[in-house]
């Protein structure tokens, strides 16, 4: 290397005789540029020892599908309250609309993106936050105090009622269409706060906007009912017949799962545990409860899951899915491609540092629906996806080992009876407030 930094001709030249006299420098190129990498690198060993039997499994339905798009927060809510409808409907397979609640994502997320820049409308454009926020204004992903504030006032219906839309499906084109009209929006009523003009006057406009965003998405994905039909025939072929409901209704009769008792656990080994934290502007529904997390060691999110399963309801759960996996064989293992092996070096971060340099994030929600216990300890988890049941692991259903629990999982949702005194007593604190482009809001942005 020279005096000042630059590659010279005799670094090039050292490093091509460095890398022509390694042993295995030949045979590993070619395995890799003659063949798929994921092959390769994939630890045959490993993949001996991973099955899929587990002590605890909780599954006998079909998993879904969640196509292109990043709605993998949703589908994971709606699948964690799948099973108490089906019991008590008695039918065997059975769908919330995800395209219901992802109208209303749409929809009330677009005006909490509007406010927010009636908000920030006095700081410059540059401005980090409000760079941000421009940079992806709507977003798929979400979080599940996200997904639990559209139900709360919008409620849920069956996918029968309103059936998946080619746009909701493959969200791209719509997304890019709704992305244009808000920074639009947002450098119109940026505009009006520069010129000094009243917030009444700037609220006015904003609901003209707000007009257009529903005509988007109702051309997009359909007009959301007020209210519906409800009727059908069980498994054992009785006919029945509830008649006439509105979305709330459908949610308090056919949702059995106590989810505004639950509460977000995280495990950040960048912050303090058992605090409790929150992201600036993270957040779909203007006027509704913050995402707030509680930060919990290692050990407590798993034993809380583990308690979870153990009682026969599934855990919805946040990971950085994408890392050391093998979609086709559904396995996840901290070590399932070894990569230090082929290439001959390390690569040396913990999970905290990986978090610090962007290396991992949350990426994915899913839901844990067995676990494999050994001595009170768990080995392996099984984890039901939404990427729908074709070359995704056992008909959409994969397995975690337990080492990648540690350096991939992030966060759980769970009832507040499974927590400690201490997790308890950390409930009670002030939320720190990271910021808007903390790792901790990844989800909701990145959905996928």
């Amino acid at each position: 290397m020279s005096d000042d930094g630059s590659v010279t001709p005799e670094m090039i030249q050292a490093l091509r005789l460095k890398f022509l006299k390694h042993p295995t420098s030949k045979i590993v190129q070619n395995a890799v540029t003659n063949g798929r990498f994921v092959d390769v690198a994939l630890d045959r060993s490993l993949v001996q020892s991973m099955n899929s039997t587990f002590s605890i499994k909780l599954d006998d339905w079909s998993a879904t599908n969640q196509k292109s798009s990043g709605r993998c927060w949703l589908f994971a809510a709606l699948n964690l309250f799948r099973p108490g409808a089906m019991k008590k409907m008695n039918i065997k397979e059975f769908e919330f609309s995800q395209a219901h609640i992802h109208f209303w994502d749409k929809f009330e997320r677009s005006n909490c993106f509007l406010e927010s820049m009636i908000d920030l409308g006095g700081k410059k454009v540059d401005d980090r936050t409000v760079h941000f926020l421009l940079s992806d204004p709507i977003g798929d992903g979400g979080q599940w105090n996200m997904a639990m504030n559209l139900i709360r006032r919008h409620g849920l219906v069956p996918k029968s009622v309103y059936p998946e839309s080619s746009s909701s499906s493959a969200t791209r084109w719509m997304n890019a269409s709704l992305r244009d009209l808000l920074r639009s929006s947002a450098c119109e009523l940026r505009g009006m706060v520069a010129k000094g003009e009243g917030l009444e006057s700037i609220r006015k406009r904003k609901e003209e906007i707000i007009s257009n965003v529903w005509r988007l998405l109702c051309i997009h994905l359909g007009t959301p009912p007020e209210s519906f039909d409800w009727q059908w025939t069980d498994k054992d072929g009785n006919f029945h017949r509830k008649g006439r409901m509105t979305p709330g209704q459908f949610t308090s009769e056919y949702v059995d799962v106590s989810w505004e008792d639950y509460v977000c656990l995280v495990n950040d080994p960048r912050n303090e545990m058992y605090r409790t934290y929150t992201v600036d502007r993270l957040q779909n529904v203007t006027g509704g409860p913050p995402v707030v997390y509680l930060n919990v060691p290692m050990e407590e999110m798993k034993r809380v899951t583990m308690e979870i399963l153990q009682e026969g309801v599934p855990v919805w759960m946040g990971c950085d899915v994408g890392k050391q996996m093998h979609r086709k064989r559904g396995l996840w293992d901290s070590k399932l491609f070894d990569l230090e092996s082929l290439y001959g070096f390390e690569f040396g971060m913990n999970k905290r540092d990986r978090l610090i340099h962007g290396q991992t994030v949350m990426t994915h929600a899913m839901l844990f629906t067995g676990v494999d216990v050994i001595d009170g300890e768990p080995r392996k988890w099984r984890v039901e996806n939404s990427w729908g049941v074709k070359d995704s692991g056992e008909k959409g259903f994969f397995v975690m080992n337990d080492s990648w629990f540690d350096d991939y999982m992030f966060e759980i949702a769970a009832p507040s009876s499974k927590l400690t005194a201490e997790m308890v007593a950390g409930l009670s604190t002030d939320p720190v407030v990271l910021p808007a482009w903390d790792p901790m809001g990844s989800l909701a942005r990145r959905g996928s």
